[in-house]
Order: C-alpha cells, then sequence, then structure tokens
C-alpha cells in the first residue's frame, strides 16, 4: 500500500516505514504528524485517486528529527561596480516515518 501526500509545496510516494524529509513543521521530535492532503492511495489492484484530494484519508507519520541540510553557497557579483558578495544558507527540513496509511 502506497499514498502521494502533498506538503510544504511538493508531492511524496510514500509507503509504510518510509524515512523522507519535507519542509520544517512546527513538532518535535517524537511527535506524531498527521498528513491529510493526499492525493492518491492505492493498494493493489484498488487505487483510489483525489480531485484534488482523496476524501477521509490520512497518513500518520513520526518526527524522527528537526535538521538543517547540506549548506548552499551563492556569490553575487557586479563588475562596473567591482561589488562581490558570498553568501551560504542552510534550510530547515523535517524528517518523517511513516506509521500507518489510512484511506
Amino acid at each position: 500500500m502506497y499514498a502521494i501526500v502533498r506538503t510544504g509545496g511538493k508531492q511524496y510516494r510514500v509507503s509504510r516505514n518510509t524515512v523522507f524529509a519535507v519542509e520544517k513543521l512546527n513538532a518535535a521530535e517524537g511527535d506524531t504528524v498527521e498528513l491529510n492532503e493526499v492525493l492518491l492511495v492505492a493498494d493493489g489492484e484498488n487505487v483510489r485517486v483525489g480531485a484534488p484530494l482523496v476524501e477521509g484519508a490520512r497518513v500518520s507519520a513520526k518526527v524522527i528529527e528537526v535538521a538543517r541540510g547540506r549548506k548552499v553557497r551563492g556569490f553575487t557579483y557586479k563588475p562596473t561596480k567591482n561589488e562581490h558578495r558570498r553568501y551560504g544558507h542552510r534550510q530547515w527540513h523535517t524528517r518523517l516515518r511513516v506509521e500507518s496509511i489510512e484511506g
């Protein structure tokens, strides 16, 4: 059984015990999170596609960690003014483990 869920503006295909990283959620480590934006639920031959969401379907997941991703380095340069700037950015993300898919 698997489902396609939407969170943080992205879509993820998940099944039971799948570990995946999403945009930061307001939850602490060890909390259980309900993902209610389920776009598709499939169980063998039975496939339910939402328009846009599947009614009554939800995915519950446990928060493994809230951490920052790898550093992305940037550089800007304006040759006429001899102006340059280096910067770095580390995006926050939440790692989830799917416990159950209902739907």
